[in-house]
Order: structure tokens, then sequence, then C-alpha cells
């Protein structure tokens, strides 16, 4: 797989599968808690949106669009996973700390997409044939 392209398509569906099951698994965990108020699934939607795009961004856009997207869309996810997963909940937020398993995908899917943000920031354009 020397297309980065490709390559950057291949990591954004695996982050995006470890998205989902984290997403899946926390929903299990938390089954008897209260509903999420709907703003929290609107932007648990555009969140999820982010990866689902990028997987066709990256095989569609030209080099300079698609290495901006990459950096911008890796970086708002890692930075997003990051503040949710490891930054401790503010008192009165009612955020709950988050589960080990969830911390355990968050680990993965925060060096997933560093690696993305890497591979876009260092592609220079020119593939080997």
């Amino acid at each position: 797989m020397h297309d980065t392209k490709e390559r950057l398509s291949v990591l954004w569906i695996f982050a995006l599968l470890n998205y989902l099951y984290a997403d899946v698994l926390a929903l299990w965990a938390v089954a008897a808690a209260p509903h999420l108020p709907p703003w929290v699934l609107a932007g648990s939607a555009v969140l999820m949106e982010i990866p689902i795009a990028m997987i066709v961004a990256c095989r569609l856009l030209p080099f300079r669009a698609n290495r901006l997207a990459n950096i911008i869309a890796g970086s708002i996810l890692t930075l997003v996973n990051g503040f949710l997963t490891f930054v401790p909940p503010l008192a009165g937020w009612g955020r709950p700390p988050a589960f080990p398993e969830y911390v355990f995908f968050a680990t993965i899917e925060t060096v997933a997409t560093v690696v993305i943000i890497w591979q876009a920031w260092t592609w220079a354009g020119v593939e080997a044939s």
C-alpha cells in the first residue's frame, strides 16, 4: 500500500471502527443511565460523520485539499477524544470518568488520528510508482 490516499483512507476506516465499537461498549455500560439530551446525540453524530466523510474524501480530494482536510479532521478528533477521555470531569458537569475499556479504545483512536495527521503533514504530493 504505497499510495498515501489509500493509506489515509484505511487509517480513517480503522479509527472509525474503533470509535464505533467504543461507543457501543459505552452504551452497554450505561444502559440503565438516563437518556442523553438531544444536543449530545447531535454532537456525537457530527463527530462520527467526520471519519465517515474522510474515508471518501481521502480518495477523491486533490492533494492540497486532501492534505489540509486530513490535518484538520485528525486534529479535531484528536483534541475532542483526548478531552473527553483524559481530562477529568469538570465539577458539576455530570460527565462520569471514562471506563477502562473506553480509555483503551481512546488511546488507540488517539494514536490512529495522530498517525493520520503525521502522514498528511509529511505527504509530499508525489507518489512512487
